[in-house]
């Protein structure tokens, strides 16, 4: 498959963590902006803690990288990489998580986050693209009524945060259990998704439909063990946003020859590719699109259609305005 076909694709990304895109040669740069010491040696030594077994070996790195960002500045820096790479990459939308939980904990103000990030999203658009909405993610591991207070705390950047989203660790963290943030999502007009079926069961998949209310299901792999979820899928045309290199890096499926996206796409679900966590996991958008090409044998029609299905899949603007 041609790279320059794939870059051509105007296409969405609707699945990805901007926390996710921090390279190890900007973790190092911010480090030593904000006077910190990372414990690896150096950009290399990084690069080989990039080696993981499941979801949890690459959250801890994820969640101990993060405390490089501390100003407006370096949440602008990091986002504005990313739209810069993923503009070269034919994205002319991208709808991006965030983790407001795990930087307010470290004492940063969610009004300093947003700006940075808000800023980024801004000059991109000016710049042709791409456009930007930015979600907002309850992290599961800090708990239900922490993710309510997290949604509750947007009320005041509604011109700002197009969506609320739901990460982290899955194991044991059912949907239904945020249920309230995601109706305080609802009085706030704002966009809902969630992460489901990726390491959790189906029926996660289901409550995230049934309970939260979502819009769209991030990853969703394990929607192919229940037949009647996949049929229900199909026929309330609900987008999976998914993310093939990531499924293979976390182990969710053994190898990219085996995902189940061919398959879903068969029985008419409406998929979606993006790259969740590109500095950890090997590969921006582009990647894998190319990579699940040759893997599976998708031909340019097929790529031409993922491209077209996330920008149906996409929400319909920038911001939610109050």
């Amino acid at each position: 498959m041609d790279r320059a076909f794939v870059v051509a694709l105007p296409k969405a990304e609707l699945h990805l963590h901007l926390e996710g895109t921090l390279e190890p040669e900007l973790a190092f740069a911010l480090a030593a902006r904000n006077g910190l010491t990372l414990p690896y040696a150096d950009v290399a030594a990084l690069r080989r803690a990039h080696d993981f077994v499941d979801l949890q070996s690459f959250l801890d790195l994820y969640y101990g990288c993060m405390a490089v960002l501390r100003t407006a500045d370096d949440f602008h820096d990091l986002a504005a990489a990313y739209l810069a790479r993923s503009r070269a990459d034919g994205v002319v939308r991208a709808e991006v998580f965030f983790d407001p939980q795990e930087h307010t904990s470290r004492g940063i103000a969610l009004a300093e986050v947003l700006d940075g990030l808000s800023r980024a999203a801004d000059e991109s658009a000016a710049a042709g693209g791409p456009q930007v909405a930015l979600i907002a993610c309850a992290v599961r591991h800090r708990g239900p009524e922490a993710a309510r207070e997290m949604v509750e705390s947007l009320e005041p950047h509604r011109g700002v945060v197009a969506g609320v989203g739901l990460d982290s660790t899955e194991a044991g963290h059912p949907p239904r259990l945020y249920a309230a943030a995601f109706e305080a999502a609802d009085e706030l007009g704002l966009h809902k998704v969630a992460h489901a079926g990726e390491e959790g069961p189906p029926s996660y998949i289901w409550e995230a439909i049934d309970v939260l209310g979502v819009h769209r299901v991030d990853h969703g792999v394990r929607c192919v063990e229940d037949p009647a979820l996949v049929r229900r899928l199909a026929a309330d045309g609900t987008p999976l946003t998914m993310c093939p290199l990531s499924n293979v890096r976390l182990k969710i499926v053994p190898d990219l020859a085996e995902h189940p996206l061919p398959r879903l796409l068969d029985a008419g679900v409406r998929v979606t590719v993006n790259s969740d966590d590109p500095a950890y996991f090997g590969g921006y958008v582009a990647d894998n699109y190319l990579a699940l090409a040759e893997a599976c044998r998708l031909s340019e029609a097929d790529l031409s259609a993922l491209a077209r299905a996330s920008l149906d899949a996409a929400f319909p603007s920038r911001t939610v305005r109050p």
